[in-house]
């Protein structure tokens, strides 16, 4: 099995890293679901169904970065993991490679955004 390693702007986390931002992501969601469920229990106002931005955009965080085997916060501190351990990051040295990697944290955090606002706006319209 080939062992993971650093690519620019690619991947900059390692199996473990991986699993868990896909937990990260699961933790959002099932924030996500439990306050769209408490809201439309008790009725809240239209204006609170856009509330679920947060959760879900922290949700998208977890699984885009899962998916594109990169951590976003990793790419902007410029280091990256791909060992088998949580946490323990090394550095990039490459202004190129920085540059590259603070490009993709960047479409992270605007694609999480995008989905967290698309969330909130579907709820406020359904609710």
């Amino acid at each position: 099995m080939n062992e993971p390693q650093y690519i620019p702007g690619v991947c900059n986390i390692g199996p473990a890293e991986i699993e868990a931002r896909k937990r990260f992501g699961w933790t959002g969601l099932a924030l996500t679901a439990l306050l769209w469920a408490l809201f439309a229990c008790f009725h809240a106002g239209r204006s609170w169904f856009l509330l679920l931005f947060f959760p879900s955009a922290i949700s998208a965080v977890g699984f885009v970065q899962g998916a594109m085997h990169f951590c976003a916060g990793y790419g902007f501190r410029s280091v990256f993991n791909v060992a088998s351990e949580v946490g323990r990051t090394d550095t990039v040295l490459q202004a190129e490679f920085r540059a590259q990697d603070k490009k993709k944290a960047m479409q992270i955090l605007g694609l999480s955004v995008m989905i967290g606002v698309l969330v909130a706006f579907v709820a406020y319209f359904l609710s």
